[in-house]
């Protein structure tokens, strides 16, 4: 009789284990890489194949992340479709520590403007604007506008924050009535006003490009041509976006890759011809110091003529 009872507590065990065993099957399953599945996830992307694709095609392939918000006040405007209600961006104007400080700022704001989105209505062009103020006031982003800008231009597999940075884009000339039409909404921008619709984007793209990281972010709104996100959780509430602007702009524009090489002047090189007298016969030679590499050579412009240009007391 207690063999029976331990047989059967046996098989008993057994059928737990095998229930724990199927229960378990799929975890295990899913942990494997893609790569080694025979599953329609393993699948490609149909937004990835070139047949099914097109310009801003990615659009339709979002599967419902771009259904406009009811009753959104920003449904005013024709060029806006609000995704997600949410807060704006807290107002505040952007002042430079210096003259030279407000002038870089006011420039690299409508560069990033002007080349991210020239052709755009209006409200396109606030949208990006807004972008590079909610990243400067952000702590996950450099606090000046310039440093958010150019930010990764220095690289050169062209994945620079923004791509006209370090993609050859700056070597077109800007067209003047274009650029004054980015400069004035630099100035609105930096003056302090907000544009609500954008909330709290911290990035964008084309309605053209489908780019991974877009899955892990919030969308919040499609802005001309543009669909603009935010951060989730923390980093997308008000509260994060605490820092100060610093007003203190160390560059006006991308950092430059490839340094020119600096010839190395032999140290005598800039030594005056008249500052080694022939001596005399039997004489020894002088020794006279050598001026740095870095030095230039005095002015040989005559005394009489060394006060021309400067204004008269």
């Amino acid at each position: 009789m207690p063999r029976k009872a331990g047989n059967r507590w046996k098989l008993h065990g057994t059928l737990i284990a095998l229930a724990l065993g199927v229960l378990g099957a799929p975890h295990l399953i899913t942990a494997a890489p893609l790569d080694l599945l025979d599953t329609p996830a393993a699948l490609p992307d149909p937004a990835e194949e070139s047949g099914q694709n097109f310009p801003g095609s990615a659009f339709f392939f979002a599967q419902g992340a771009f259904d406009p918000v009811p009753g959104a006040q920003a449904a005013r405007s024709a060029h806006v479709l609000t995704l997600a209600q949410g807060s704006a961006a807290p107002a505040m104007a952007f002042r430079g520590l210096t003259a030279l400080d407000s002038y870089r700022a006011l420039n690299c704001l409508t560069s990033a403007i002007y080349y991210e989105a020239a052709n755009e209505p209006e409200e396109g062009q606030r949208a990006v604007a807004q972008v590079v103020l909610n990243r400067v006031r952000s702590p996950l982003w450099p606090n000046s506008i310039c440093g958010v800008v150019y930010e990764g231009s220095e690289r050169t597999d062209y994945r620079c924050q923004f791509t006209f940075s370090c993609d050859g884009s700056m070597a077109r000339a800007p067209d003047l009535r274009a650029w004054a039409r980015a400069r004035r909404v630099a100035e609105q921008a930096l003056a302090g006003q907000v544009y609500r619709p954008a909330g709290l984007a911290t990035h964008y793209h084309t309605l053209a490009v489908r780019p991974p990281w877009s899955a892990s972010l919030q969308p919040v709104a499609v802005i001309g041509a543009h669909i603009f996100y935010r951060n989730p959780g923390f980093n997308g509430t008000p509260a994060a976006f605490r820092i100060a602007y610093s007003g203190r702009e160390t560059q006006s524009g991308p950092a430059r890759r490839i340094w020119p090489a600096r010839p190395i002047a032999p140290a005598d090189a800039f030594v005056l011809p008249f500052a080694n007298p022939a001596p005399a016969s039997g004489q020894a030679v002088p020794a006279v110091p050598s001026q740095p590499a870095d030095a230039l050579p005095e002015s040989t412009i005559r005394p009489e003529y060394r006060n021309s240009g400067r204004p008269l007391v």
